[in-house]
C-alpha cells in the first residue's frame, strides 16, 4: 500500500515491533490469542464486548486462534487469510508489503459501465487469481470496463460458487494467497479495468461460521430467512454487527484496492431500524476516501425498489450506484426460449415488455405479481438509466438451471445476437457472464465441496428444488441433475478458451467486440445530462431502441432488433432521423464478420428518411445519424 491510509478496527495487523489484535466477543469474559508456535497472550477488554492487545516480536506469517472462556479455539472473524481452511488457524498478513503500481487509477465511471462477471475457479484451467490475471488482457481487448468476481471470501472445501463464505476478510486460499489477489487487481487497473467484488451479508455459509460462538448478538431470532435466523441488523447489540460488514468492505477497498461491491440478495437484509443498513453502508463507503474514486455499489434485489438507487435528497434514497433489474432478462428469456414457470410466469415475453424495460429500467412498478402473490415494484421516474443493471445471462440465470445450460443452448444464436445488440447499445449498465462473449458451449453448473453429511443434504436439496418444474416432476428425471458435490460438475464448468478460435464462437466474439466499441462511442460515452433513451415494440417480433444525446454533434443511434422469425416491420416515429440528418448503417449482426453463414439484413430509407429493415431471420441493425452534408 506504500504507506497505510487507514486504521483497521478488527483483525490482526503489523504494528511497531509486533502485531496488534482486536476482536469483538460480547459473550466472553476474556479472550486469549493462542499462537500456533506455542505461546498465548491475553487481550485487554474494551467497552461493548471488544478485546484488544499488542504482541511484541511477532511477524507476518504467524498463525493464531482466539481462545474464549470455554477453552474453544476459534479462527479470527476478521482473519486476513485461512491457509489451512476455514476451520484452521488464521494468519497475520502485512497489507503494506505489496508494491502497488496503480497510483494513477481513479476508479470507475458509474454512468459508462459494462461489467463482466467471472468465477475465479472456472474462468481458467488453472482456477487461481494468478491464472485469471493472465486472461485480463483478453477482457480489456473485449472492451468491458470492469470485472466482477463471484464471492471470494473463504468458504469450506475447494470448490464453491462462493455464497457459502464465512471468512469475510480472507480471500479463498484455493485461489491463491492475498498478494495474488492484489496482483490481479493491480494488473486489472494497469489495463484500465475496474474490479468489483460480489459480497454476501444476508447469511453465513453452513459450515465454518463461528460468529455465533463469539456472541448471540450476531443473529436476530425475531426475523427468519431461508438460512435461519437473520443477521442482526436491528435487534439489541446490532451496532458492532453492522460495523463488521462495513469494516469488511473498507478492508477490501484499502488493502486490495477493489473498486466496488455487488451485494447479494439485499431483499434478505431484514432491517426495521430508522436508518436502513444499506443507507449506512453506502454513506460509509462513499465517504471513505481511498484516492481511487467513489466506491461503486450495486444491489441484487428482486423488488424493483427505487429507494435503493435514489439519493438521500431524492425521497430518502440509499444512494447505491446500481440495482439489478431482472425484468429485462426475464422478458427476453421468455420470448427467446419460452420459459414460463417459476418467476417467468409473471412475463408474457412480448416485445412490448422488452421495450418497456429498455425505456424505463424495469417493467413492474406496483402491479400484482402472480409468482410473489403481492404487488411488486415502484415507479423509477427520474432515475438515470445507468442505475439499472441489465443482462441476458448471469451466474444465477445459467447456474440455477438444472444442467447449467446457457441461453444459446435454448434459443437460436441469431436471436441471441439480436438481444445482445439491444443489451450493449442500451444506456442501462450492461452485464455479461464469462464466456457469453463467444457463446461458450461449456455449462456453468452448481457445485460445492462440503463434508459428506452436509454434501448429501445439498445434493438432495438441489434436486428437490426442481420438483415443481414440469420437466422434473418424475423423480428419475431429477436424478439426472448433476450432483453438486461431484468434482466432474465443477470441471465441466471450466471455460474452454480454445473455442474462441473456431466458429461460431469466433464470430460471436467479434460481434461483442464491435458492439462494445460502439458502446464507448455512440451516441456519446456515458449518460450526459439531458440524454434520452426511447424504445418501442414495432411488432410482435421486433424492438427499436433509440439513444439521443445532448452533446453538440453527438446525434443519435438507432437499433432495430428482430428477435423472432423473418420479415419487415411497421413504421414508427422513432425510426425517423432528427431534422437535418439521415441514418447511416454501422453494422448488422448478419455481417460476414459476425455470422459464419450470414443471411443479410436489408436496410433502406422509408418515408421521411425513416429506417426500414427486412430480416431473413432474427438479427439486428445498428445505425447512427450523419448530417445531410455527410458529416458525422
Amino acid at each position: 500500500m506504500n504507506g497505510r491510509r487507514w486504521q483497521p478496527a478488527l483483525g490482526a495487523w503489523p504494528e511497531g515491533d509486533g502485531v496488534h489484535f482486536r476482536t469483538w466477543a460480547p459473550a466472553a469474559r476474556q479472550v486469549v490469542v493462542r499462537l500456533e508456535a506455542g505461546s498465548a497472550h491475553a487481550l485487554a477488554p474494551e467497552p461493548h464486548g471488544f478485546f484488544t492487545g499488542h504482541v511484541a516480536r511477532l511477524a507476518p506469517g504467524a498463525r493464531y486462534r482466539y481462545m474464549l472462556d470455554d477453552g474453544q479455539a476459534l479462527p479470527d472473524m476478521a482473519s486476513r487469510f485461512q491457509p489451512e481452511g476455514v476451520h484452521g488457524p488464521s494468519e497475520v498478513v502485512d497489507p503494506d508489503a505489496f508494491a502497488w503500481t496503480d497510483g494513477g487509477w481513479r476508479g470507475l465511471d458509474r454512468d459508462a459501465l459494462t461489467i463482466y462477471e467471472l468465477h475465479i475457479g472456472t474462468f481458467t484451467p488453472g482456477g487461481t487469481f494468478a491464472a485469471a490475471a493472465e486472461r485480463l488482457p483478453a477482457l480489456a481487448e473485449l472492451g468491458v470496463s470492469a470485472v466482477q468476481l463471484l464471492p471470494i471470501a473463504d468458504f469450506p472445501g475447494d470448490r464453491n460458487w462462493g455464497y457459502d463464505g464465512v471468512s469475510l476478510f480472507a480471500p479463498a486460499r484455493c485461489y491463491g494467497r492475498p498478494d495474488d489477489l492484489r496482483a490481479f487487481v493491480d494488473h486489472a487497473h494497469a489495463l484500465e479495468l475496474g474490479v468489483i467484488l460480489d459480497v454476501v451479508y444476508n447469511h453465513f455459509g453452513p459450515d465454518g461460521a463461528y460468529h455465533g460462538a463469539y456472541g448471540r448478538e450476531w443473529f436476530n431470532e425475531r426475523h427468519q430467512t431461508p438460512w435461519g435466523a437473520a443477521i442482526n441488523l436491528d435487534g439489541p447489540g446490532n451496532g458492532p454487527v453492522r460495523a463488521f460488514f462495513i469494516e469488511s468492505a473498507r478492508h477490501w477497498r484499502h488493502e486490495y484496492h477493489v473498486d466496488g461491491f455487488r451485494l447479494d440478495a439485499t431483499h434478505a437484509l431484514v432491517d426495521e431500524s430508522p436508518r436502513h443498513f444499506l443507507a449506512e453502508y453506502a454513506a460509509a463507503l462513499h465517504g471513505d476516501d481511498t484516492g481511487r474514486g467513489r466506491a461503486l455499489l450495486i444491489a441484487e434485489d428482486h423488488r424493483n425498489l427505487d429507494t435503493i438507487v435514489r439519493t438521500p435528497d431524492d425521497r430518502g434514497g440509499w444512494d447505491f450506484d446500481g440495482v439489478f433489474a431482472d425484468d429485462f432478462h426475464h422478458a427476453v428469456r421468455r420470448l427467446l426460449a419460452g420459459d414460463h414457470e417459476g418467476y417467468f410466469q409473471d412475463y408474457a415475453g412480448t416485445t412490448g415488455e422488452i421495450a418497456t424495460a429498455l425505456a424505463r429500467g424495469w417493467i413492474y412498478t406496483g402491479e400484482h405479481s402472480a409468482f410473489w402473490n403481492e404487488p411488486r415494484g415502484t415507479d423509477p421516474a427520474g432515475i438515470p438509466l445507468p442505475r439499472f443493471v441489465h443482462c441476458i445471462q448471469n451466474h444465477d440465470q445459467v447456474g440455477n438451471r438444472a444442467f447449467g445450460n446457457r441461453l444459446h443452448a435454448d434459443a437460436p444464436l441469431a436471436a441471441v445476437h439480436a438481444a445482445t445488440a439491444l443489451l450493449l447499445t442500451s444506456a442501462a449498465t450492461a452485464f455479461l457472464f464469462m464466456g457469453e462473449e463467444w457463446a461458450a458451449d461449456t455449462p456453468f453448473g452448481f457445485f460445492t465441496d462440503h463434508h459428506e453429511e452436509l454434501g448429501r443434504l445439498v445434493t438432495e436439496g438441489r434436486r428437490n428444488e426442481f420438483r415443481h418444474w414440469s420437466a422434473f416432476r418424475d423423480p428419475a428425471t431429477r436424478e439426472r441433475i448433476p450432483d453438486p458435490q461431484a468434482e466432474e460438475t465443477f470441471q465441466r464448468s471450466r471455460l474452454d478458451w480454445t473455442e474462441r478460435d473456431r466458429e461460431p464462437h469466433a464470430s460471436t466474439l467479434r460481434l461483442h467486440r464491435a458492439l462494445l466499441s460502439l458502446r464507448r462511442a455512440e451516441p456519446t460515452p456515458g449518460w450526459t445530462p439531458g440524454a434520452r433513451q426511447e424504445a418501442v415494440a414495432l411488432d410482435a417480433d421486433t424492438v427499436a431502441l433509440r439513444r439521443n444525446a445532448t452533446a453538440p454533434g453527438s446525434g443519435a443511434a438507432l437499433v432495430i432488433a428482430r428477435l423472432r422469425g423473418a420479415g419487415g416491420h411497421p413504421h414508427a416515429p422513432l425510426l425517423a432521423p432528427p431534422a437535418g440528418s439521415r441514418w447511416e448503417q454501422v453494422l448488422t449482426t448478419e455481417d460476414a464478420a459476425f455470422a459464419p453463414e450470414p443471411m443479410p439484413v436489408t436496410v433502406a430509407p422509408g418515408d421521411a428518411g425513416a429506417a426500414a429493415a427486412r430480416f431473413a431471420r432474427p438479427g439486428a441493425v445498428v445505425l447512427r445519424t450523419v448530417d445531410d452534408r455527410g458529416g458525422a
